[in-house]
């Protein structure tokens, strides 16, 4: 499987709707060829569902949307068990969370309660419902937005479920450029709704199994590990980030080294992606003080300079 060749052509696809934001495509295409979930934070309008909507039409899978709100259950998104009289027994009636891709819209409008719901799904690919355990589709995909400045009616994600997002990410608002681009192209239609799939599901598993049989050197391996346990140790953080978020930046690692059409992790792959992989899962100390200088990001970014590069 040639994983450098299948990106491109769904990146040169969801091009077609989103302009100006190549880089972030390409680090969506890692979440989602490393297997893992991935967060949208940002504020509205600047293209968070277009680039979850383009990437489910692009690679012709399944995809299901989920408007959070504070009254949603969770049984209104994993499914339910519902008594048939006729045959006078229980049938399972599966919810949205039944889909290859799931975009979870505005995810902090719902209550702690609903979030949970989606902990075992991300984690685990199956859901449980009373007494039984249902496998999820296989490819499975989450993508989550959320708007950071809006406080009402919000409830903010718990530590538990942003380690099960692999990356999170900030669209961000387009060049001048890109946006006269966005203003011609959909000026007369909307181009989303003419986009094609160009490939398949099976495409995609086999280039999630392609990438993990992407090289990663002892060397690598512990360079990863040594700037998380520098986030462990480092003063002005008060959590620390988990093994499970190693094993994410080593998974995104060999998917970017996949899409660039290497088989093999470089150093710099790993200083790629530990901000956008990293940034979300530590709490700083000034969430516990009044200094509230530096940012997730900007924390990770200094811990990354203060490790050593290993030489390979």
């Amino acid at each position: 499987m040639n994983v450098a060749a299948l990106g491109n052509a769904i990146k040169n696809n969801i091009n077609k709707a989103l302009m100006g934001k190549d880089e972030e495509i390409s680090l969506v295409l890692c979440a989602f060829f490393a297997g893992g979930h991935i967060l949208l934070e940002d504020v509205p309008g600047t293209g968070k569902t277009t680039l979850a909507n383009s990437l489910a039409r692009s690679v012709g899978l399944n995809c299901k949307r989920i408007q959070f709100t504070p009254d949603l259950l969770p049984a209104d998104i994993t499914g339910v068990d519902l008594f048939n009289m006729k045959n006078q027994e229980f049938t399972f009636h599966p919810g949205p969370l039944f889909a290859n891709i799931v975009i979870a819209d505005e995810i902090n409008r719902a209550t702690p309660r609903t979030q949970s719901a989606l902990l075992e799904a991300m984690q685990e690919k199956q859901v449980t419902v009373g007494t039984n355990t249902y496998l999820l589709n296989d490819p499975f995909f989450v993508i989550a937005t959320q708007n950071p400045i809006e406080t009402k009616g919000t409830f903010p994600l718990p530590e538990a479920q942003t380690d099960r997002f692999i990356m999170k990410l900030s669209l961000g608002y387009p060049i001048e450029e890109a946006e006269m681009k966005i203003l011609k192209s959909y000026r007369s239609a909307d181009p989303l709704k003419t986009l094609s799939p160009v490939c398949s599901a099976n495409d995609i598993i086999s280039a999630r199994k392609a990438v993990e049989n992407i090289t990663v050197s002892e060397a690598v391996a512990q360079y990863i590990i040594d700037i998380a346990n520098a986030t462990r140790s480092d003063e002005k953080i008060a959590l620390g980030v988990s093994p499970r978020a190693s094993l994410a930046l080593m998974r995104l690692c060999q998917a970017y080294a996949a899409l660039f059409g290497r088989d093999y992790v470089l150093p710099d792959d790993v200083k790629a992606l530990a901000i956008p992989c990293l940034s979300h899962r530590i709490i700083p100390e000034s969430m516990r003080s009044i200094n509230l200088n530096d940012s997730n990001e900007m924390i990770i970014a200094r811990i990354i300079d203060s490790v050593k590069t290993p030489i390979v």
